[in-house]
């Protein structure tokens, strides 16, 4: 599979919005764990890392970032500001999340539980898998 943006439902009322996300429904695995990551100084960069196994999908909840995400030589920025939608990021994808707004929450939900043994640091080892 490829990065893709997956859009959530979106019920509309005029006392506010409300999204879903129901597990194997809405994304393309059963979530084992999810996190956030706020409060990002400007200027600051998170991830620069890939999965061997583990697959994401991330949600501006609220704010704005860009994910960028690189790939069997491609570059491409998905900027994410809408907590309707969400970017589905497959194992083996090397990506990182960059240009935080000011109280920018960037919500993931994860296929497996954390382990450090997943992570591929290094971007030159990651090309050679």
């Amino acid at each position: 599979m490829s990065p893709r943006l997956i859009h959530f439902p979106k019920i509309e009322d005029a006392r506010g919005n409300l999204t879903f996300i129901e597990s194997e429904e809405h994304v393309p695995f059963k979530v084992e764990r999810v996190f956030w990551t706020y409060d990002v100084p400007g200027g600051q960069i998170r991830g620069g890392h890939a999965y061997r196994s583990n697959e994401e999908v991330i949600i501006a909840l609220s704010g704005s970032f860009d994910v960028v995400i690189e790939m069997d030589g491609d570059r491409k920025v998905y900027s994410l500001n809408r907590s309707y939608y969400g970017l589905y990021v497959p194992a083996l994808t090397w990506r990182h999340l960059e240009n935080f707004s000011t109280n920018a929450v960037a919500f993931t939900m994860a296929s497996e539980p954390y382990s450090k043994k997943d992570y591929v640091r290094d971007f030159n080892l990651l090309k050679k898998s």
